[in-house]
């Protein structure tokens, strides 16, 4: 990813990933899971050189559309269910998301199956933080957890984190198959033009 034109077609189709399936984030029970996780992880691959505005950027829309869509539903925003002060833990949570597309970045060099590999680990371990930010802090800070407990917690992420990684992986396998694709369009393409160079 080398020119603006590029980033700002990746950022344009991640900002439609999110605002097309982030409304399900409310209600956990959608067809199509919520991409949110994985559009930081694709845009810390894609936009690091723009970090300093595109994570901000893409912040903003994650609240515009929760607000939305609570919004929609006729009641302000800290009423609901999933609003507490634990929601600026998402700010971090998203971060480590964005950190970890951005680690894997630095490391690659094509696609191999080395790079499978720190693929797989980057967006475990990522989901893995992500998630301990998001639900911890909802468990042991939002009104709705009575009388939180180390064992409840422990359950509480255990059950949700398979899900969320699901979910996530199988957003970012999506873009790992695009960029293979785009890599070997790339590479035909250069031959192609080193041929009719030296006829």
């Amino acid at each position: 990813m080398n020119t603006n034109l590029q980033r700002a077609i990746v950022l344009s189709l991640l900002v439609l990933l999110m605002g097309a399936t982030r409304t399900h984030y409310l209600s956990h029970f959608a067809p199509v899971p919520d991409a949110s996780w994985a559009v930081f992880f694709i845009g810390g691959f894609y936009l690091r050189a723009w970090a300093r505005w595109a994570f901000p950027l893409l912040m903003a829309l994650a609240v515009a559309i929760d607000w939305m869509v609570i919004s929609s539903q006729g009641i302000g925003f800290w009423e609901h269910y999933c609003m507490s002060a634990a929601y600026w833990f998402l700010i971090p949570a998203h971060l480590a998301m964005w950190l970890g597309g951005t680690w894997l970045r630095r490391g690659y060099h094509g696609a191999s199956l080395g790079a499978l590999g720190r693929l797989a680990l980057g967006v475990v371990a990522a989901t893995v933080v992500c998630h301990l930010l998001a639900q911890g802090s909802f468990y042991w800070i939002s009104r709705n957890v009575a009388d939180p407990t180390f064992a409840g917690w422990w359950r509480n992420y255990t059950e949700w984190l398979l899900p969320y990684l699901q979910g996530t992986a199988t957003f970012v396998g999506a873009a790992a198959v695009a960029q293979v694709v785009s890599e070997r369009i790339a590479a035909a393409s250069h031959a192609t033009a080193r041929d009719t160079t030296r006829r």
